[in-house]
């Protein structure tokens, strides 16, 4: 006579339906929860004004964040954001001088400046076969050292009322960064969702050498990739010299980490292949709302970069988990 267990054992699909449900959901609960308890502990929080002031402030963020989203999904990674922010904010002011050139001017060579130093990144790691890590630490410092040198160290000022604006307008009562953050999150979702190029960018990330006997073009797909990422941190790049109205070649400091946290956070993986955009605001958003709400409580700083080093530590951590 045997003992029935069957129902003490939970159904493998059963317990796999829960993971994927708190996969789908489980940062959004958490983004939630904390707004929660912010507003909890300070009512100051849930107030038009600050969750405007706080959508603004995660606006460079979110864009850098959206760029190291390819790179992500290709395999690799970019040290060299934070740099490239510096370089391309110098390079934009340089040209946004009152009567110098129309506005558009210097926005173009700020995104292509970044452009130029991702395309480097990405023929250095394809063609040269160099370590991601290595080539993009080495663009961290060399993008750094331009900055520096473009602006003989000192920051690049007297810029036009045009190009200011850029950073410090709204439209419709939403700052101009914000709606820049969302166009750039939409035409990238569009595009990793629904283009060719964007199953391909899923597909060399999942399994570069499955990719290449598919005859996907590996080499091309992994440039593109990071091109990207250095466009859109020349954006960042202008974006941060038209809100602080200079270009500050010191700028940018440390803000690869915190894009690459976001993206992490938000469930794309650092084994690549796995991912979106989605998930990446979600990020972005929930480090946003963090520093805003430990600002409010009147946290140090310095406890604050100690919260944010567990935090990618933890999201790294989970990302491991969920792989095996």
């Amino acid at each position: 006579m045997g003992i029935q267990l069957n129902h003490e054992i939970p159904e493998p699909h059963e317990e796999q339906t829960h993971r994927g449900w708190l996969s789908r959901y489980g940062l959004l609960l958490a983004l939630v929860g904390l707004c929660a308890l912010l507003t909890l502990l300070k009512p100051g929080f849930l107030t038009l004004g600050n969750l405007i002031n706080v959508t603004r402030q995660i606006s460079i963020n979110g864009v850098l964040a959206v760029g190291v989203t390819y790179v992500l999904l290709s395999g690799g990674v970019d040290l060299s954001l934070g740099s490239l922010v510096a370089l391309t904010g110098v390079v934009a002011a340089c040209f946004a001088h009152p009567g110098d050139f129309p506005v558009v001017v210097p926005i173009v060579l700020g995104m292509l400046a970044g452009m130029a130093c991702g395309a480097v990144n990405g023929v250095v790691i394809t063609r040269g076969r160099v370590a991601p890590f290595i080539v993009t630490l080495g663009m961290m410092t060399v993008a750094r050292g331009l900055a520096l040198v473009i602006s003989e160290g000192k920051p690049v000022s007297n810029l036009s009322r045009q190009f200011t604006l850029i950073g410090s307008s709204d439209v419709v009562g939403l700052p101009v960064p914000v709606l820049i953050l969302a166009a750039v999150a939409l035409l990238s979702h569009v595009l990793l969702q629904h283009l060719r190029l964007g199953r391909y960018l899923y597909a060399v990330g999942g399994n570069e050498t499955a990719a290449y006997a598919s005859g996907i073009n590996v080499q091309a797909v992994k440039t593109f990739a990071y091109t990207v990422c250095g466009g859109l941190a020349g954006l960042a790049g202008v974006v941060l010299a038209s809100r602080i109205t200079t270009g500050q070649p010191n700028a940018g400091v440390g803000y690869e980490l915190d894009a690459i946290a976001a993206v992490v956070i938000g469930g794309t993986s650092l084994s690549g292949g796995v991912g979106g955009i989605g998930g990446t605001i979600q990020g972005a958003l929930l480090m946003g709302v963090l520093n805003n709400g430990l600002d409010l409580l009147n946290v140090s700083s310095y406890y604050q970069l100690v919260v944010k080093g567990v935090i990618i530590v933890g999201a790294v951590w989970l990302d491991k988990r969920g792989q095996e």
